[in-house]
């Protein structure tokens, strides 16, 4: 009789809590992890794990694949990295609740990660019912959904930019107490995007109460990661202390040269609040560029009415004038990206409208467009060309600030990816496919910044516990069955900024709920992910 359906023989468990590796082989049975010591028996399949690691499964806190897995459920660029179980709907970007009257400016504010060319359908309403199909689809890996704060916002404000009344704070509340209702581990805010931008404290206070109720967290993009990072920081902690609940700041980093070294007092500030009570943690990712939609190069005030009335906007001189006098002059209460990291450091990452722009950065584009305009002007048009629509890749961070959050105990791995697959096309950030191989074999084995215990841990059970997770991010008997077989001399990322969508290499097996995505590094199609709900 086969007391298991897979064991794995012969492995160095790291288990996910810190500690160093134990030599035990594992029995797994429908889905869980049975038993953890010597297995001396038969099973449906045995893996031979001799010289490698055997850990759980990756869990990237900071993830956005709810907008791609309808179209890429193998979740090929996630699991090739090791990663099981994402968190989702970060950055105040969910794709639930839905005001119908308010779709087609959720679908503008969602453009710039969703699949083009890819038939959403939109029947749905809720986040519930979102998930369900996402659930009928099937999918590779596990998925712990956030709800967007600017989501929310567009269903009961649209993209206004006004005070929200008590009313509409109180329409708020209904739609995220019914997303609490369909499972959410939370709320997320993404406070330099329109309309999350436009909300105010007092606002998102509001709204942590409900959080409050049910014991969720608080996931924030905080206002500004450049000139004002600390008071942003600040804010984050104030909304935590004023309603007793759990914050996690997502990508925590600095951007613009001048601001490098800021993080030191931003973590300290964050220590200061753990020892004052507020639980507080961040997550962050192993490169010094970062990723986003181009739009963001804008004021905010651009983007009042959503990104038609946006487009409209730019085809007015003065207002364009406007716009070139906030980021020339520095006066942008937002991030200010051209000022961060100026025209040349900023690469156009995905653009469907004008596959040839891909990879190239905005100077060389603009440069070769109209030589009678100035910069800013072919800017403006360039937009307008490729209807507001990119993403770019933006180089202003520093590599000793990485290696400071990273190193620091509050941090988790977070991604900030969405699932993709090679054939998807364009010159996206390589966090895409390299995130979680490239800690473990740069910042690991390469730079000795962590300990390969301590690494595992900030990927397993760490995320594990900010986010909520029951039954993951340990090798534990009678937990998920959540594994990931890595070879520790060999594992890298071979993603780069020119050449992005290559898998990483040292990943030879990845286990979800008990069943193998990955076997022997090669895709197997098969869909054990679940929707995991509070």
């Amino acid at each position: 009789m086969l007391n298991h359906d897979l064991v794995i023989k012969n492995g160095r468990i790291i288990d996910g809590t810190g500690n160093v590796w134990s030599k035990k082989d594992i029995g797994i049975s429908d889905g869980k992890i049975k038993t953890i010591g010597f297995i001396n028996e038969n099973a449906k399949r045995v893996i031979d794990a001799k010289g490698m690691i055997v850990s759980p499964g990756f869990i990237d806190l900071h993830n956005h694949s709810d907008m791609t897995l309808l179209a890429y459920p193998n979740a090929e660029s996630a699991i090739m990295q090791g990663i099981t179980t994402a968190v989702v709907g970060n950055c105040g970007i969910s794709m639930a609740p839905i005001n119908s009257e308010k779709s087609d400016l959720l679908k503008k504010y969602l453009s710039f990660l969703l699949v083009k060319n890819y038939d959403y359908q939109w029947d749905w309403k809720t986040i519930g019912e979102y998930y369900k199909k996402l659930e009928k689809r099937g999918t590779s890996l596990n998925l712990a959904p956030l709800v967007g704060q600017g989501t929310i916002r567009i269903a009961v404000k649209g993209f206004d930019s006004t005070k929200a009344s008590k009313d509409e704070i109180d329409k708020m509340k209904i739609l995220l107490e019914q997303s609490i209702e369909d499972g959410v581990f939370g709320m997320s805010t993404g406070l330099i995007y329109p309309p999350g931008s436009y909300s105010n404290t007092e606002e998102l206070i509001e709204l942590g109460k409900v959080l409050n109720k049910y014991g969720l967290i608080y996931a924030t993009h905080i206002r500004n990661e450049g000139n004002k990072l600390l008071e942003s920081v600040e804010e984050a902690i104030r909304i935590g202390n004023e309603c007793k609940i759990k914050v996690n700041i997502s990508h925590h980093k600095t951007l613009g040269k001048y601001n490098w070294g800021k993080v030191n007092a931003t973590l300290r500030e964050m220590e200061r609040a753990r020892n004052r009570g507020v639980e507080i943690s961040c997550d962050a990712y192993p490169y010094t560029a970062s990723s986003t939609t181009i739009t963001s190069v804008l004021p905010t005030w651009a983007l009042d009415g959503g990104i038609v009335k946006m487009i409209e906007r730019l085809k007015n001189k003065e207002i364009r004038e406007s716009i070139k006098e906030e980021i020339s002059e520095n006066k942008m209460t937002g991030e200010n990206w051209i000022r961060y990291a100026g025209w040349n450091n900023i690469i156009i990452g995905e653009c469907q409208a004008r596959k040839e722009y891909e990879g190239k950065s905005l100077e060389n584009i603009l440069t070769s467009k109209n030589k009678s305009k100035d910069i800013y002007e072919n800017f403006f048009d360039f937009l307008l060309e490729i209807d507001a629509n990119a993403v770019m890749v933006v180089f202003s961070m520093d590599e000793e600030d990485v290696k400071t959050v990273i190193s620091n105990s509050l941090s988790a791995i977070g991604s900030d990816s969405w699932s993709v697959a090679p054939n998807a096309g364009g010159k996206p950030h390589p966090r895409m496919y390299g995130t979680f191989p490239r800690v473990l074999g740069k910042y690991v084995r390469e730079d000795n910044l962590l300990t390969l215990s301590n690494a595992i841990s900030k990927m397993t059970s760490f995320p594990a516990e900010v986010i909520g997770l029951e039954k993951k991010g340990i090798i534990k008997e009678d937990f998920d069955a959540d594994i990931v077989i890595f070879d520790p001399d060999n594992i890298k990322d071979k993603a780069t900024f020119a050449d992005p969508t290559q898998y990483p290499e040292g990943i030879d097996y990845v286990i979800v709920n008990g069943q193998l995505v990955i076997d022997n590094r090669n895709v197997t199609g098969i869909k054990p992910g679940k929707i995991l709900k509070k």
